[in-house]
C-alpha cells in the first residue's frame, strides 16, 4: 500500500555547500534512519554562492561525519534556486547570512519557511559555528547535531505543518 501523505521537504542552506550544510543533510538522514522515519522525509542540501559548485563534502566535514558512523559519499555542492521555495516544505540555514542570501534568491518568505537550524535547539537566533574559519569541527558537529535532534523533536514529522 502507498503512503498517500507527501514527505516533509526540507533543505539545509550555508555558504558554500561543503562543511555546514552537508552535514546537517547526512546528520538529520542518520537520525531519521535510525528512528525508522526516512520514507517520510526528503532532505538535501544547497548553498548560497556559487563558490564551490560540484565539490564534495570538505574534507575535515567528512571526517567529522565518519568519525560518526556517517557516509557522505556523492555529495556534490549545489546553489540554491528561487524553485527550492516552492519545492520545500522548510529551508534551514546555519547562519543570518544564509537567511539574507536564501531570502535574495527566493525573493522572499511569505510562507516563513525560511529558519535557523539553532532555532529548533532552543538557541533562537544564534548560529551554527562555521568551521570554515574556525577549523572547530566539534562544535559544528555539536550545534548540527543539537538543531536537527531539535528540529525532529519539535514536531517536523508526518502530518505536521511546522514546529508544533
Amino acid at each position: 500500500m502507498m503512503n498517500a501523505v507527501s514527505p516533509i521537504r526540507i533543505l539545509f542552506v550555508c555558504h558554500g555547500n561543503i562543511c555546514r550544510s552537508p552535514m546537517a543533510e547526512f546528520v538529520m538522514k542518520d537520525l531519521l534512519r535510525r528512528r525508522h522515519l526516512e520514507s517520510r522525509y526528503e532532505i538535501a542540501s544547497a548553498a548560497t554562492s556559487r563558490e564551490e559548485l560540484g565539490n564534495p563534502v570538505y574534507p575535515p566535514a567528512r571526517r567529522k561525519l565518519a568519525e560518526h558512523g556517517i557516509a557522505c559519499a556523492g555529495h556534490r555542492a549545489r546553489q540554491m534556486t528561487r524553485a527550492d521555495y516552492d519545492d520545500y516544505d522548510l529551508i534551514v540555514c546555519m547562519d543570518r547570512n544564509n537567511v539574507r542570501n536564501a531570502l535574495r534568491i527566493t525573493g522572499g518568505d511569505p510562507e516563513h519557511k525560511i529558519v535557523l537550524l539553532l532555532d529548533f535547539a532552543g538557541r533562537a537566533g544564534e548560529e551554527v559555528a562555521d568551521p570554515w574559519y574556525t577549523g572547530d569541527f566539534d562544535a559544528t558537529w555539536d550545534d548540527i547535531l543539537s538543531g536537527c535532534e531539535g528540529l525532529l523533536k519539535l514536531g517536523w514529522d508526518l502530518g505536521a505543518t511546522g514546529p508544533s
